[in-house]
């Protein structure tokens, strides 16, 4: 919803009603069929008849807002009916063809349910009066009020609900679809895939080693100087002789201003608390000497008090990447900001590298990482353990595994560190910061909160950048900051994943996930979606190497015994991308002709699969059932039929011949077993170029 239609709706008037029950007298528990979180008790939550449901109690992730649902400003007119419909949807029944939302989700539509019912309180009609001429009026009443096709859509999805669940509901519920009013549904502007942006890799790439830089040089001093913080001051030697402050602060005093130096400073003006801390006493105990200490400032000046003295040890280009952490927590380099900064690059190293929802990484728990190690003790493989939402029964979640790299584990062990020892969950807000509630409702930082956070990431890095003279900041994209969020990290994964592993991050990350064969299971259970979502990139990017192809016409210079049904099927598929004999493919519309008329053509790098279940032998060497897909680690290319060669591919296989002749020439000769295999290897090899050079020939 639009700020400005908010605040409207907010300044309309709260029209009071007496105490609403169900229309069968009873005033149940909204959450008496829903699992509360940890410590809630049922009778303690709220009722049907109440004005304001408190949603909290029912909310299990631990990231997430805790809402409400406030009926007052709902028209009492229409409370009544807003309320059995957000009853049933929490605890009540669910209609035939329907599913139970989650609690978060009824707090979204709740505030379309509040549009559309407060724009029904202007009507002279009640709900099961309406006409399609009335909701032809709530269309034209969208249109103007919502400039975004997507909002009217959800604005209009929400006031569907009045129909589809009128079965459970009493009265004053729409008669008709909705549906089937004229321009009830606009033309789509986007496909229904995945619309989140990658982060362009201008932006990815020093994000990506700014982050690394906190969690491997950095955090050294940020983790050195949070013990500190944490750490009380240690107690005198020698009980304090009354009447000795003032000579001890004289004397302190006087050091600094023979030497020079300024005295610790906060906001403009002298810290007392710094001063008590260099002498070991309370700052109540100095404030009547506060006249001293702000005569010495004037002669020395001041400068930003630290957290603590301990020696810079981090390094960026041989020098230290900081002159000092300050205690003001306003200022760029206070703990505060460089701890905040810390966690934020765990968040964006674990989400780019694992592959992990936003709620997934937000569940990850102290000692949540497992790492394998071989006989000699070296560590080889390390996993992630939290629990997985999307797509579970459980709506509390449940236990997942992510295999990570190596970079990811160190965040992991970085967080355990940040964290102070009775804290559990790895992304609990940090305690530097004033303001921060240890007993607030929701200690896990939000998705919210995450994506304000890791655009300040970006701004930091540039200020840093700026301030040092240095040229390895974040780039604008189309003159603009790129506006970062949680979800984009998942989405560029797979992106790299079937585009281009290893890419701008090589040399950071062991990249070993190539292909969908080799990273099954890699980001959780199945269920978790990420392997559709790579498959979704793979076939994105295939098709885009045909298109090339196609425009050059090289589909017409293959050979091979598939290559007349990989010309057909290209010919074919170039066709239905033409548009008045142009090709002009944006991603979206290259996905969804990809997914209606994918030609199973796969280009690779000794062969074009031309893929035909009926012939492919990798499918029949398979002892599982089969998926119709062509399984590239089991390919038998010199005896399938599917086969097609384009000259890159001729060329490949030449050059395998000539490093077996390289081979076979070596000195000392070969063992006789071992030469014989690579001789008929060379044998076959040669007989198969030949044989598909020749059919060529014959039927040019």
């Amino acid at each position: 919803m639009g700020t400005a239609v908010t605040t409207a709706l907010h300044a309309l008037p709260h029209l009071p009603s007496p105490p609403q029950v169900r229309a069968d007298g009873t005033d149940p528990f909204v959450f008496h069929a829903r699992r509360l979180r940890a410590g809630a008790a049922l009778e303690d939550t709220s009722r049907f008849s109440d004005d304001v449901w408190v949603l909290g109690p029912a909310m299990l992730k631990k990231h997430e807002r805790r809402f409400i649902l406030d009926f007052t400003l709902i028209p009492a007119t229409h409370r009544q009916v807003a309320k059995e419909l957000c009853y049933e949807m929490l605890s009540g029944t669910v209609p035939a063809g329907e599913d139970r939302p989650e609690v978060a989700t009824i707090r979204t539509a709740f505030t379309e349910y509040l549009r559309f019912l407060r724009w029904a309180a202007a009507r002279p009609r009640r709900l099961d009066a309406m006409t399609g001429r009335d909701l032809e009026d709530f269309q034209r009443f969208l249109i103007k009020s919502l400039p975004a096709a997507d909002a009217r859509q959800r604005a209009r999805s929400a006031a569907r609900k009045f129909w589809l669940w009128r079965s459970v509901l009493s009265s004053d519920v729409l008669r008709f679809d909705p549906r089937h009013v004229d321009g009830w549904s606009e033309p789509k502007a986007h496909s229904s895939e995945n619309a989140t942006a990658r982060i362009p890799e201008e932006v990815l790439g020093p994000l990506f080693v700014w982050a690394m830089r906190f969690i491997d040089e950095f955090s050294t001093d940020i983790l050195a100087a949070d013990r500190h913080w944490r750490t009380p001051p240690p107690a005198p030697a020698e009980p304090h002789v009354y009447g000795d402050l003032p000579i001890l602060l004289r004397a302190w005093l006087d050091e600094h201003i023979t030497a020079g130096k300024p005295l610790p400073g906060w906001r403009g003006e002298p810290s007392t608390t710094g001063v008590a801390q260099a002498l070991g006493r309370s700052p109540i105990s100095l404030g009547r000497y506060r006249h001293l200490i702000d005569e010495a400032a004037a002669i020395v000046g001041l400068t930003p008090q630290i957290v603590s003295d301990l020696p810079i040890r981090g390094r960026l280009d041989d020098e230290a990447w900081i002159g000092a952490i300050l205690a003001d927590h306003t200022e760029p380099d206070s703990l505060a900001a460089l701890a905040r900064i810390l966690q934020d690059a765990c968040y964006l190293v674990l989400s780019f590298l694992s592959g992990a929802r936003d709620s997934e990484i937000k569940h990850l728990r102290r000692g949540g990482l497992r790492t394998e190690c071989d006989a000699d003790g070296t560590p080889y493989r390390w996993k992630m353990h939290s629990l997985a939402f999307k797509s579970e029964d459980d709506p509390a979640g449940v236990p997942a595994a992510w295999s990570i790299g190596e970079p990811a584990a160190r965040a992991i062990t970085v967080l355990e560190r940040l964290q102070p020892p009775g804290t559990d969950y790895l992304f609990s807000r940090l305690e530097h910061s004033p303001g921060v509630k240890r007993n607030a409702a929701s200690q896990v930082l939000t998705s919210g909160a995450t994506n304000a956070r890791l655009n300040t990431f970006a701004v930091w890095i540039n200020d840093y950048c700026q301030r040092h003279g240095r040229t390895d900041g974040i780039p604008l994209v189309n003159q603009q900051p790129f506006h970062l969020k949680n979800s984009q990290f998942r989405r560029t994964l797979a992106w790299f994943i079937a585009r281009r592993p290893g890419g701008v991050i090589a040399g950071a990350l062991a990249y070993r996930h190539h292909c969908i064969q080799v990273f099954e299971g890699y980001a959780g259970t199945s269920e978790s979606g990420f392997r559709a979502e790579v498959e979704s990139e793979q076939a994105l990017a295939r098709g885009e190497h045909l298109m090339t192809a196609i425009d050059a016409h090289e589909h017409t210079h293959l050979t091979g015994p598939a290559a007349d049904e990989a010309g057909r099927r290209l010919e074919t598929f170039g066709e239905r991308a033409r548009f008045q004999g142009t090709v002009v493919l944006d991603d979206n519309r290259l996905r969804r002709l990809m997914a209606k008329h994918d030609p199973a053509v796969y280009p690779g790098q000794y062969i074009t699969c031309v893929h035909d279940h009926a012939k492919a032998l990798c499918e029949r060497a398979r002892h599982r059932r089969s998926e119709g897909l062509p399984d590239h680690g089991g390919c038998k290319p010199l005896a399938c039929r599917n086969v097609a060669l384009t000259p890159e591919n001729t060329a490949a296989w030449q050059r395998e011949i000539d490093r077996i002749t390289r081979r076979l020439a070596t000195r000392p000769t070969l063992p006789p077993l071992l030469r014989h295999r690579l001789e008929a290897r060379r044998t076959e090899i040669t007989a198969f170029l030949l044989e598909n050079t020749t059919t060529a020939r014959e039927s040019a």
